[in-house]
C-alpha cells in the first residue's frame, strides 16, 4: 500500500492518458498502479495525492469523511467580507449549493513558488490572497464559488489535503514523495478498520434433506388430490347441436387400408 504526493505544475494534466498539447501525470509518475485521488485542474498547482488503496482514496475524496482540502487563491479584486460569509456559508452553483467552507485572508506565503508564466500584473486593480478550506471536489469548484461572489481567481495552489501539508513536504515544483499512512491519523484509522464478513449469497439459512422431502411429498399430496377430483366426475361432455344437414363422421381414423 502507497501514498505518494506530487508538486503538480502548471498546465499538468491530472490523468495518464497522453495527450498530445500537455503534460500529464505519466511524465512524472512510473508507477502503473497508482491512482489519483482528487484531481486537480490543469491551470491549478500544488499537491496531488496518488494512492493504490481503495479505501485512502475514499478517505481523501469523499465529503462523507470531511477531509479538508486547503487552497491558497490569489483572486482579481479587494475581496470584501460579505463575500467571505458567502462563501462560507455556500454559494449556488450550477450544479447545486456548495458545502460550509472556511475562508480568510492571508499574506502570500514567502515559501511559495513563483508561477511560470507569472499572471497578469494590473496596476489599476489590486489582488487578495485568500485561504479557502473545503470538503468538496466539484469540477473547478474553487474558482466557481470566487467568480459567484464576484472574485475571479487569477492563480489557484492546493496546499493541504487532511494532515499532509506541502510546505512540510519540501517539494519543489514536479517533485514527488512516498508518503508513511501510519504517520497520519485519517489514514491509520482506515488501515486499522476490521474487514466486513462476506455477505452470505441470498442470506438462506440451510434447509435440512427431512424437511425439503416433507414439503415434496405434502406438494405432491395436494397435487394429486386436486386431479383425483377432477375425473372422478361423470358428466357428460354436451352433444353437437346442427341444423340436420351435418353428415355423421363415418371415416376412420388413422391410415387407410392399403
Amino acid at each position: 500500500m502507497k501514498i505518494i504526493a506530487l508538486n503538480k505544475p502548471l498546465n499538468v494534466l491530472s490523468q495518464f492518458r497522453q495527450d498530445g498539447e500537455h503534460q500529464t501525470l505519466a511524465d512524472f509518475i512510473t508507477d502503473p498502479t497508482l491512482r489519483v485521488s482528487g484531481r486537480l485542474d490543469r491551470d491549478s498547482e500544488g499537491l496531488l495525492l496518488l494512492t493504490d488503496h481503495g479505501g485512502i482514496n475514499n478517505t481523501i475524496t469523499s465529503p462523507k469523511k470531511k477531509q479538508y482540502k486547503v487552497y491558497l487563491a490569489q483572486v482579481e479584486g479587494d475581496v470584501t467580507q460579505s463575500a467571505i460569509d458567502a462563501l462560507e456559508k455556500g454559494v449556488e452553483l450550477n450544479d447545486g449549493l456548495t458545502l460550509p467552507a472556511k475562508v480568510k485572508k492571508v499574506e502570500q506565503p514567502e515559501w511559495l513558488w513563483e508561477r511560470n508564466p507569472p499572471i497578469r500584473y494590473r496596476a489599476n486593480i489590486p489582488t487578495t490572497w485568500l485561504e479557502i478550506q473545503i470538503m468538496e471536489g466539484r469540477n473547478r469548484q474553487v474558482r466557481r464559488m470566487t467568480a459567484k461572489v464576484g472574485f475571479p481567481t487569477l492563480r489557484l495552489v492546493r496546499i493541504q489535503i487532511g494532515s499532509i501539508k506541502l510546505e512540510n513536504l519540501g517539494l519543489e515544483v514536479g517533485d514527488q514523495r512516498e508518503i508513511e499512512p501510519l504517520l497520519h491519523d485519517e489514514f491509520r484509522a482506515v488501515l486499522n478498520e476490521p474487514e466486513k464478513p462476506t455477505r452470505e449469497r441470498f442470506n438462506k439459512k440451510p434447509v435440512s434433506t427431512s424437511s425439503r422431502d416433507t414439503k415434496k411429498t405434502n406438494k405432491n399430496k395436494k397435487r394429486d388430490k386436486v386431479r383425483a377430483e377432477i375425473f372422478k366426475s361423470d358428466v357428460k361432455s354436451p352433444r353437437r347441436i346442427t341444423n340436420g344437414t351435418t353428415r355423421p363422421n363415418t371415416k376412420s381414423r388413422g391410415r387407410r387400408p392399403r
